[in-house]
């Protein structure tokens, strides 16, 4: 049984690039979503399947948006009666009826606390009107979802290098791009600076800036079209160097792992995806391979 105060949990319930993006953070105790594009329906079907209890989930925190991160939002809201944090700007341009007594607003570095967990906000280069990317915290372990980022910007790098773990954009293969079917107006959205981040970008982040204390980096948010998952694995195997790298799938759950903040007292482990009692969890992470 592992400490709380020495873990956290996460989950990542689905995650891809133009379908949809749900990510799950939490301990035995509470947990957050970040993003909600999935539908009410399908998020309980894939919680249920690991084991998980929707009534851990304490807040849902909005990135942006666009519609592949916001499609379930008000439906899963209004049905558990969940707060929704999400800034002013991107509020505005939602285009969804949110209870406003389950609406509430966020800042750049203005730290959010959810039971014991922490939430800080930071803005990031993107094609949206207010975006930002999270780090989830219990003060000793910190996961970070770090998606849809057009380049690794000084926020980015500053919160990336706080990571035990993170969920890394791995967008695009440049080659793939280029040579695809794409319209050239479209391909030079994703390649710039408030796109998406390439295989190779993610991968400069990744060896300029992986901090020590990095245990599992989740390649996330892959092109269906411009990307394929034996690319960035192959890609990023070479250069792991004792982190554990994993590619999410967009199709289905991840697995659960479990992440400390000393990486020398016990291993990432897979949970495996059995009827799990969530009260004998105490740290779990996800990815899967995929095609």
């Amino acid at each position: 049984m592992m400490l709380l105060d020495t873990c956290i949990a996460i989950i990542l319930i689905f995650t891809a690039g133009s379908n949809a993006n749900c990510y799950y953070i939490g301990n035995e105790n509470e947990a957050v979503l970040i993003d909600a594009g999935l539908s009410c329906r399908e998020t309980d079907k894939r919680m249920k399947r690991l084991g998980l209890d929707i009534s851990l989930v304490k807040a849902i925190f909005i990135s942006h948006e666009h519609a592949d991160h916001i499609a379930g939002l008000r439906v899963l809201s209004k049905k558990y009666k969940l707060p929704v944090y999400i800034t002013q700007n991107t509020l505005r341009n939602c285009d969804l009826e949110i209870e406003k007594s389950l609406t509430f607003s966020f800042v750049h570095a203005q730290t959010i606390s959810i039971g014991t967990l922490s939430i800080i906000p930071f803005i990031k280069s993107h094609d949206a009107n207010d975006p930002h990317s999270f780090i989830v915290s219990n003060n000793k372990v910190h996961v970070g979802v770090i998606t849809d980022i057009g380049y690794a910007c000084k926020h980015v790098i500053q919160h990336f290098k706080l990571c035990d773990a993170v969920f890394l954009e791995s967008n695009y293969c440049e080659q793939m791009l280029e040579n695809g079917s794409y319209p050239f107006h479209l391909k030079r959205r994703i390649s710039s600076k408030k796109g998406h981040l390439s295989n190779d970008q993610a991968l400069e982040l990744f060896l300029k800036h992986k901090p020590e204390s990095l245990q599992l980096l989740i390649l996330s948010h892959l092109s269906q079209n411009n990307n394929h998952p034996d690319i960035v694995n192959k890609l990023f195997a070479q250069h792991a160097g004792g982190v554990k790298v994993v590619i999410a799938s967009r199709h289905q759950e991840t697995e659960l792992f479990n992440i400390e903040s000393n990486p020398l007292l016990r291993p990432i482990r897979i949970v495996k995806r059995l009827k799990v009692n969530i009260a004998q969890l105490s740290l779990f992470d996800p990815i899967n391979i995929e095609s």
